[in-house]
């Protein structure tokens, strides 16, 4: 069954409400070998220019992918907004160029308009509005236009998320939902003071790569563990893990000399040893030890189908003409 949503721009034309139709349809997309697809749609009948009655594509919703980028948390609320007001952004594949002045090595530089001791939840506002803004550059790729449009930015326990205004079904490659924020020094840059210096993105999330092999002839003591290739040449002073899912797991630092099918041992605890034996093959996994998310890899802003559905209301809304 269709539902009939009334959307409003109360600012400006609050009495010109105008209508979002979401329903379910059953389609045959291209790249699904003529497999039929249920999905979530959601269209109007409205104009993104009512002049020039321009007409507003309807929305598929098939994948629910929302990329995001994190700050680091490590800076608290509130924070002290000076004349370094700057950010560099961009959203999905997009690398932003042109001659406008907010054109910086690639990325849209916004400036924020929030001064003083502002507090995390006001300047999130603030940095959700300048970028939604950047959506009426004239030098912007209009194949990325919504993505920034559509953008939300949250502060909850002193990390800022900004989530790309796009949902895709991958979280990395040429069609990809994505936000990367430029952690470089420039001038004027509030990166640092926001904690985005040290932030976190669903692209570097999606290609953490986690290395895991099996022993050839399992570890009885010594300094030599042999383990079937896989792990990659990068190994000597990377940290791993061990267990054969008994007794005391293991970490350890691959030392000197450690090549991708044989491990130098130097334990943890100072001694060029592990402190238990492990059997050969299956029965014990040595892992390569990565930095990753504390929150999680990488958590899909769209948990659900009510989230998608309000994203696509959302999308449509934002680019209707309400003058008339």
């Amino acid at each position: 069954m269709a539902v009939n949503v009334q959307v409003y721009d109360l600012t400006n034309y609050p009495d010109n409400n105008k209508t979002v139709t979401v329903d379910i349809k059953q389609v045959t997309p291209i790249g699904y070998e003529g497999d039929e697809q249920w999905v979530v749609t959601a269209t109007t009948t409205a104009y993104s220019d009512i002049a020039a009655r321009t007409a507003i594509s309807d929305i598929f919703i098939l994948e629910m992918k929302g990329g995001w980028a994190k700050s680091s948390g490590l800076v608290t609320s509130p924070f002290t907004i000076t004349t370094d007001n700057k950010f560099r952004i961009r959203m999905d594949a997009d690398i932003a160029s042109g001659t406008d002045p907010q054109v910086q090595s690639g990325y849209w530089e916004i400036t924020l308009t929030s001064s003083g001791v502002v507090s995390g939840d006001d300047i999130a506002d603030d940095m959700e509005t300048q970028i939604r803004d950047l959506a009426d550059n004239t030098d912007m790729d209009a194949t990325y236009t919504l993505s920034y449009m559509n953008a939300s930015v949250e502060f909850s326990e002193d990390k800022f998320k900004i989530i790309s205004g796009s949902i895709a079904d991958s979280y990395t490659g040429g069609d990809r939902s994505s936000v990367d924020v430029y952690t470089g020094v420039f001038s004027d840059s509030c990166t640092a003071t926001l904690g985005f210096d040290l932030a976190i993105d669903t692209v570097d999330l999606a290609l953490l790569d986690v290395k895991e092999v099996t022993t050839v002839s399992g570890y009885g003591g010594g300094v030599d563990l042999e383990v079937v290739d896989g792990l990659g040449s990068d190994v000597v002073g990377r940290a791993f893990y061990i267990t054969d899912d008994e007794g005391i797991d293991e970490y350890f630092i691959g030392d000197t000399g450690s090549v991708e099918g044989n491990l130098k041992v130097r334990s943890l605890n100072g001694n060029a040893q592990l402190q238990n034996t492990y059997p050969s093959g299956t029965g014990t996994k040595v892992q390569k030890v990565s930095w990753n998310d504390p929150d999680g890899l990488p958590t899909n802003y769209y948990s659900d189908v009510d989230a998608a559905v309000r994203w696509s209301i959302k999308t449509l809304a934002n680019q209707i003409d309400y003058s008339s």
